[in-house]
């Protein structure tokens, strides 16, 4: 009887230090994560390089998330949603990149300044809300037809509502008509 009375808590001690298969199987899960992650950083920097030397594209790598950051003006035309040849192009470097995820969500997000709508546009586009997911669902539908996983994609419009910057100077308000390709993990 004695010796099983120290047998238990000495066994107890034992399996204290040890790890679960449960916890052991999540540390390795965000091991594997957190690779694929610094792998598509490196991708997408290096297929970006001209437009981040030109302070036309910013890359941050997150915990949980990578966020390619682009400058409106390389992807559209003011007050325009249909990206022109040179966004085709921009966006088109990172697509080997973005065509080769799986078990990722691609999110698509678009961004404004807080200026209304112009004359001319707002027919078409009542709200900068419009505008921001038009200019999104445009670069989602170009990433298709690249070769994208459609089931990856997802289009987010935040109009004016999430500024980076003031929106009180030109510098500002340039800041904040981006586009942002958020890759995360399903």
């Amino acid at each position: 009887m004695k010796n099983w009375t120290l047998a238990v808590p000495f066994s107890l001690l034992l399996l204290a230090g040890c790890v679960t298969e449960q916890k052991y199987d999540q540390q390795v899960q965000q091991t594997q994560k957190a690779v694929a992650l610094e792998t598509q950083y490196r991708a997408l920097n290096q297929q970006l390089q001209t437009e981040i030397a030109a302070d036309q594209v910013h890359i941050k790598q997150l915990s949980d998330r990578l966020v390619v950051t682009f400058v409106d003006e390389i992807l559209f035309a003011s007050g325009s949603a249909e990206m022109h040849a040179k966004g085709r192009s921009t966006i088109g470097k990172a697509v080997p990149t973005l065509a080769n995820l799986t078990g990722h969500w691609i999110d698509v997000q678009g961004y404004t300044d807080n200026e209304p709508i112009g004359p001319a546009l707002r027919g078409r586009y009542p709200s900068n809300w419009e505008l921001s997911a038009a200019r999104a669902a445009d670069v989602v539908r170009f990433l298709q037809s690249q070769g994208v996983n459609p089931g990856n994609l997802v289009v987010e419009g935040f109009g004016e509502y999430q500024p980076v910057a003031a929106n009180t100077t030109p510098q500002g308000r340039a800041k904040n008509r981006r586009i942002e390709i958020v890759l995360r993990v399903k």
